[in-house]
C-alpha cells in the first residue's frame, strides 16, 4: 500500500474496480478500523486464555498493583 500511496496527497481520489471512486483518506480510515477491530479480537482471545488484556498482558503476575 505504501508504494501506491507514495507521492499522493491524503485527498487523492482514484478509480477502483469494485468501489468506482475511492479516496486515499477513506482507505487509511478503513485500514485503521480493521487494525482496531483485529486488536480488539486479540484482546478478547487473550482475556479468555489468561484473564488479562491490553497493556495488562505485558505485566508479570508478581508486579500487579
Amino acid at each position: 500500500m505504501e508504494r501506491h500511496a507514495a507521492g499522493h496527497e491524503i485527498d487523492h481520489v482514484t478509480e477502483h474496480p469494485q468501489a468506482s471512486r475511492c479516496g486515499l483518506r477513506r482507505i487509511y480510515l478503513h485500514m485503521i478500523e480493521e487494525y482496531a477491530r483485529h486488536n480488539g479480537h486479540a484482546d478478547l482471545i487473550r482475556e479468555r486464555i489468561g484473564g488479562r488484556t491490553g497493556e495488562q498482558s505485558q505485566v508479570p503476575d508478581n508486579v500487579r498493583a
